[in-house]
């Protein structure tokens, strides 16, 4: 989900919101969110890596990709 927010959520500076998550037998194979006091990050499996938020539109795209890749 991606919400708009009146104020961002530290330290993102964009005035979104969001936590996208894909889940195979009840493990988070992708996930993407911007938790206050982390900022804007992606989860690949077990490892976790900052992302550069651009928009609500290149997050959904890199997401997929992400999704799609890992089905390899």
């Amino acid at each position: 989900m991606i919400w708009r927010v009146p104020e961002p959520v530290p330290p993102s500076e964009h005035p979104y919101k969001y936590r996208l998550v894909y889940v195979v037998e009840g493990k988070r194979v992708v996930g993407y969110d911007n938790e206050r006091g982390k900022g804007d990050h992606k989860h690949l499996g077990l490892s976790e890596a900052p992302y550069r938020f651009v928009s609500p539109r290149q997050l959904m795209d890199d997401f997929m990709r992400d999704v799609k890749g890992s089905r390899r």
